[in-house]
């Protein structure tokens, strides 16, 4: 019998029967699988060396009699060729398993964590499991150089240029330890453009731009935020998820910020004074109820930092004053510049931005976490009222043009 729309409507189960397969007189090999409860697929039979294979090629809902043929047809000419097509399947399947989402996580465990710093391998984490997470579902091996050079373009626009090139270097590096495991044949990232060049910055905001920031910032996280960098010269990330645990606030001639080594980009915990300006900002910054972290409404610390840095921008530019292109980053070097100009010494300047190398422990560590505590707490004083003299117009004309 060859098998037909007309002929499968008369096919039924035997007596008794709950699985029966009835094969086409035209090409053999193909049939239809007959089940209880009315399930019937199209199936192939055939066989490798001695062993009978079979493997099921689609439903009768899904493909007719001519498209399930020819389908038989290319799975048994796989056969005369060599081929196994119930090996290759179950080997697609298993492939489809491997997705960018379940090798992220098997990197982060397996490499990442064990070799970076808590600092590096929190970027990294953030990267891999935010930034790429809509492609987390994707087989790996279908995460083509279209797909993450478009995702990198979303990236950029969502989150901003750098965090686009950050967000490339972790997916690259993923992907090249990836290889080396044997998941993948290729790095996808190879070829696609970076967002935007990067060069060593040693740009410095003027006096005057500095004033202007500060008057642009509203009275919410972002705003916060900056201005805290502006007094503290602590990095993003570290005042982003800054949380309420860290602050001793009760006393304002004492009050301190402890960073603890989990969140410092070199693992040594960070003691940083707060100014009375530093204090009142976090005071009037909003508790939320069963949140640790002051900033933010989300899982992790602030996030927005793009759509608000340009907010930002825009009300700089519509109150009439000139600042050169800036990001961030430029606050910290800024003050530690412009610090260095009001005589604050060069390595109290660095114990301020915790630049001081080598891992402490027992009484080495607590002299390392309190060394220039003095110094500092009046080093930054002494610029918060620097600040304040731009802001009220009685700070000494000076600054840099550079």
């Amino acid at each position: 019998m060859r098998l037909t729309k007309q002929t499968l409507a008369k096919l039924s189960l035997p007596a008794g029967k709950s699985d029966h397969i009835v094969f086409d007189d035209d090409l053999p090999g193909f049939g239809v699988r007959l089940r209880a409860g009315g399930k019937r697929v199209w199936i192939v039979q055939y066989r490798v060396g001695s062993k009978q294979r079979r493997v099921t090629v689609g439903t009768v809902e899904a493909l007719d009699p001519d498209r399930a043929r020819q389908a038989a047809k290319a799975a048994l000419a796989k056969v005369q060729l060599g081929g196994d097509p119930q090996t290759e399947k179950a080997e697609g399947r298993a492939r489809a398993a491997v997705t960018l989402g379940a090798v992220s996580k098997r990197y982060l465990e397996e490499r990442a964590k064990p070799n970076l710093k808590p600092r590096s391998y929190e970027e990294v984490e953030r990267h891999l499991t935010r930034h790429w997470a809509p492609l987390h579902e994707l087989p790996i091996h279908k995460v083509l150089r279209a797909t993450v050079a478009a995702r990198l373009a979303e990236i950029a626009k969502e989150n901003g240029r750098f965090a686009s090139n950050r967000a490339r270097a972790s997916l690259s590096a993923m992907f090249s330890w990836a290889m080396g495991e044997g998941l993948v044949e290729v790095n996808p990232t190879i070829g696609t453009n970076k967002a935007t060049e990067e060069v060593k910055r040693d740009h410095v905001i003027t006096d005057a731009e500095l004033k202007a920031i500060w008057q642009a910032c509203q009275d919410d996280d972002y705003g916060h935020i900056v201005r805290l960098l502006i007094l503290t010269a602590q990095r993003r990330e570290e005042v982003a998820a800054m949380t309420v645990g860290e602050l001793d606030l009760a006393d304002q001639k004492v009050a301190l910020w402890s960073i603890p080594k989990e969140r410092t980009k070199n693992g040594l915990p960070h003691d940083v004074p707060l100014s009375a300006t530093a204090v009142a900002i976090l005071n009037s910054a909003p508790r939320r109820e069963g949140r640790e972290l002051l900033f933010g409404s989300g899982e992790g610390g602030f996030q927005g930092w793009s759509k608000a840095k340009a907010a930002l921008d825009k009300r700089v530019a519509a109150a009439g004053v000139k600042v050169r292109p800036w990001r961030l980053h430029d606050l910290r070097r800024t003050v530690a510049t412009r610090m260095a100009d009001l005589g604050t010494l060069p390595h109290v300047v660095e114990a301020i931005l915790n630049h001081i190398s080598g891992h402490k422990s027992g009484v080495a560590g607590i002299y390392n976490r309190a060394t220039y505590a003095k110094e500092k707490r009046e080093a930054l004083n002494a610029w918060a009222a620097h600040v304040a003299g731009l802001l009220s117009g009685n700070a000494p004309e000076g600054g840099r043009n550079d």
